[in-house]
């Protein structure tokens, strides 16, 4: 059976990231995802791993201690973790999955039969050598998105452009009964569907809700201390429902007559679109979003994009007279086109052409 050893730059989450999407769908394939350890604490390195599925276990990295905590390189102690690891398991020339610069120190070292450096954010932070000794080092980069595709191709000929992708199931859009937290709801909603980050800019749902206070705005997702969030609460058309399983995610989109994207103002993301924007497509609903300056503006025939809160508020009302016509249509067709499976297919189609599974 093939094999892929995973160095994820995120924790396994029962809110699953790229990562996470991609390889829990790798089927008769054995993968050890590798989660980095959340803190200097963290000792979890000392458990068995946790089989989460046939074919997938989850494992915590070692700790990284000293000055480069805690997006460090990969220290002495986690590559001799990860050399008994492919050892405890009997790996044999293994895939060896990066979706992090800090990983470079395990290619060349852990025998694997091939490379991937997934790049799914901006890594700029970083010292720019490890990124580029990775994609030198790497078989194959994926990107998500053009911007990081071009950052890129200087180090490598083999980019390929893999943008996130979407979760809910179209299928069941129809019948989805509205959540208890939304009941008699009246007026138009409009929702936010994500982490309300403390950075993240509020000021276009704010300005949204004053002018517009027969509609109804609905903020889903977990809350950090964000200095606009009081003011939010004491709007009457303000709902913040917290955060609720990723199942039941669906049932709150299907309630949305407009789908709104916000912007982090210190966004590591760069021009990554979230899978939130695919998900709003499953919904066939118009999307208004919150434009990052200089950054091109993606799927402009089926996104009210906007330059500033004034504009957002506008178009606002543009997205909520819009009818059931070809923009529905064409939402739902990027969202099939986008779906985790898929992007995940065509991942495995890729390692599997140039001899990688």
């Amino acid at each position: 059976m093939k094999s892929i050893l995973c160095l994820s730059d995120q924790p396994w989450s029962r809110e699953p990231g790229r990562t996470q999407q991609l390889l829990s769908r790798m089927r008769e394939v054995q993968v050890l995802f590798c989660e980095p350890a959340q803190g200097p604490l963290d000792l979890r390195c000392r458990r068995p791993g946790r089989r989460v599925r046939p074919g997938l276990t989850v494992y915590t990295l070692p700790p990284v201690w000293g000055e480069s905590r805690p997006l460090g390189l990969l220290q002495e102690g986690a590559l001799r973790f990860l050399e008994r690891l492919t050892a405890r398991h009997r790996l044999r020339d293994p895939l060896l999955w990066c979706a992090a610069p800090w990983a470079v120190p395990a290619a060349g070292r852990l025998g694997e039969g091939g490379v991937v450096y997934d790049c799914a954010r901006d890594w700029s932070h970083l010292p720019a050598r490890w990124e580029s000794d990775l994609c030198l080092d790497a078989d194959v980069s994926f990107a998500a998105s053009p911007e990081l595709a071009e950052h890129l191709s200087p180090c490598s000929d083999n980019v390929v452009l893999l943008p996130n992708g979407a979760n809910c199931s179209l299928e069941r859009r129809g019948a989805l009964a509205r959540p208890p937290a939304l009941e008699g709801l009246s007026g138009p909603v409009l929702g936010y569907a994500g982490t309300i980050w403390r950075d993240l800019d509020l000021e276009p749902v704010l300005q949204a809700a004053l002018a517009y206070p027969q509609a109804r705005f609905v903020l889903v997702g977990r809350r950090e201390k964000n200095p606009l969030l009081p003011r939010l609460s004491r709007l009457p058309n303000v709902l913040q429902t917290g955060p609720v399983p990723l199942v039941d995610l669906p049932e709150y989109l299907a309630c949305f007559d407009v789908c709104l994207n916000l912007v982090r103002l210190r966004s590591p993301d760069n021009d990554v679109l979230p899978p939130r924007i695919f998900e709003y497509f499953s919904t066939g609903r118009p999307v208004v979003a919150l434009a990052q300056p200089g950054r091109v503006e993606e799927y402009p025939d089926v996104i009210y994009w906007a330059e500033d809160a004034a504009e957002f508020v506008r178009l606002c009302a543009s997205a909520l007279a819009e009818g059931d016509g070809w923009a529905r249509a064409r939402r739902l067709s990027y969202a099939a086109a986008a779906s985790w499976s898929g992007r995940a297919g065509e991942v495995r189609r890729i390692l599997e052409s140039i001899g990688l599974l």
